[in-house]
């Protein structure tokens, strides 16, 4: 009888992992208005799930569209696009193969490493130990608690000093699926704290200025997004009223809140919550740099998939007052990257480089007075988007660090 049990939970336990047997991931290129209405009725009309941009109402003409679709409605959306004259490719044929495929580094599945995709009990693993065998580079604490009880980590990285050193704030893992994006902040704390003493730039910055890290914003998203469902995007939140879960943390924040590319509608992957840090992560991050706020210098805030360099506004499409700088530095940044493997960046302020969206953090931190707030948009252009495999893990890092260096350097030098 003990035994029937424990395969019944066994079973219960496996059939709440999300599969996509037969789904697909189309690029829809709508060149017409109506192309434009076609994709935002099929998207009223069926589930389906958004890559880029981030949900149906930031669907324009002229801008590709690449969407996740589920094996039952694959037959209605061919004969939708067909009958609309929306043309179209398959990004991705075969899903489920892709998140299988994800795993190809041959890394251990049972231990951390720098070139796989980590659990968050590997990561948080990972943080006590970068600590405790970095004592005078790294030092970490708890900014508070998530919604589901899990501790958020922040590790601050730089050569100790008996006064307050000028900061870059740097977090990973806003959205869930982003997995890329994690294991940036990993690889740049490893980074930095191999290269110190060696790398002359990594050494100089740690020496004058410290690097607070957040490794993952989005824990309860990130847990879930391992265990049960690979494209989960948002926060784990309850909403009031609604039986949909969560909230998009990066429409979260008191910047234009919910007024452009962000929903009300708890069931969004854009629902922007309650109010402007509804959700306690965003909180809690917001609190910190808001308490610190004298000595924070640079926000940076890593996400995917796209490989751009963001910089404000995105609530609106009017300048920023820095703007000049920020792009200068962005441009320099992306050339960088460029350098090490030819992979090509696009930078520019949000709004008019990808879409306007309300209630970002970069936005909030530079209105709060941080200003160098930059958003990464890591690899790649679409091909695997958020499934990228971890065999490209190394190369993305290693070209990204190249352009955080960059804005480090600079930042460095222009304290103001």
């Amino acid at each position: 009888m003990k035994l029937l049990l424990f395969f019944g939970f066994v079973a219960v336990a496996l059939a709440e992992v999300t599969r996509f047997e037969g789904d697909k991931v189309f690029r829809l290129k709508p060149t017409l208005d109506a192309h434009v209405t076609l994709i935002k009725h099929l998207a009223k009309s069926i589930e389906l799930d958004f890559w880029r941009p981030d949900s149906d109402d930031l669907v324009t003409i002229d801008i590709d569209v690449d969407i996740h679709v589920p094996a039952r409605y694959l037959d209605m959306v061919y004969i939708t696009l067909e009958q609309g004259g929306v043309a179209y490719e398959i990004l991705i044929d075969d899903f489920q193969s892709a998140v299988d495929g994800q795993a190809d580094s041959g890394a251990s599945p049972r231990a951390h490493s720098y070139t796989k995709y980590n659990t968050w009990s590997e990561i948080e693993a990972w943080t006590n130990t970068i600590t405790s065998s970095n004592p005078s580079l790294v030092s970490k604490q708890i900014i508070g608690n998530t919604y589901e009880g899990r501790s958020m980590v922040l590790l601050k990285i730089g050569k100790s000093s008996a006064s307050p050193k000028p900061a870059i704030f740097m977090d990973c893992g806003f959205h869930a699926r982003e997995w890329i994006s994690p294991a940036f902040c990993q690889w740049f704390v490893n980074e930095a704290v191999t290269t110190y003493g060696s790398d002359s730039a990594m050494t100089s910055l740690l020496n004058d200025m410290d690097v607070y890290v957040l490794p993952v914003f989005n824990v309860d998203g990130y847990v879930y997004s391992h265990t049960n469902d690979r494209m989960w995007r948002k926060t784990r939140s309850r909403n009031s009223g609604s039986s949909c879960v969560g909230t998009d943390p990066n429409r979260n924040f008191n910047a234009g809140w919910c007024t452009i590319g962000a929903s009300s509608n708890p069931c969004s992957d854009t629902f922007c919550g309650s109010t402007p840090e509804s959700e306690i992560e965003s909180k809690n991050v917001a609190n910190f740099i808001r308490n610190n706020k004298s000595t924070i210098k640079a926000y940076l805030t890593i996400h995917s998939y796209s490989q751009l360099l963001l910089f404000p506004y995105a609530y609106t499409f009017s300048l920023a007052a820095d703007h000049s700088e920020l792009l200068k530095v962005a441009e320099g940044a992306s050339a960088a990257l460029t350098s090490l493997y030819g992979t090509r960046y696009t930078s520019g302020p949000s709004a008019a480089t990808i879409y306007p969206a309300a209630g970002g953090s970069d936005d909030w931190a530079y209105d709060l007075g941080v200003k160098y707030s930059y958003t990464f948009e890591l690899r790649d252009t679409g091909y695997y988007g958020f499934l990228l495999p971890e065999s490209q893990i190394k190369p993305t890092c290693e070209e990204t660090m190249l352009a955080v260096k960059y804005i480090a350097a600079h930042v460095q030098k222009n304290l103001y």
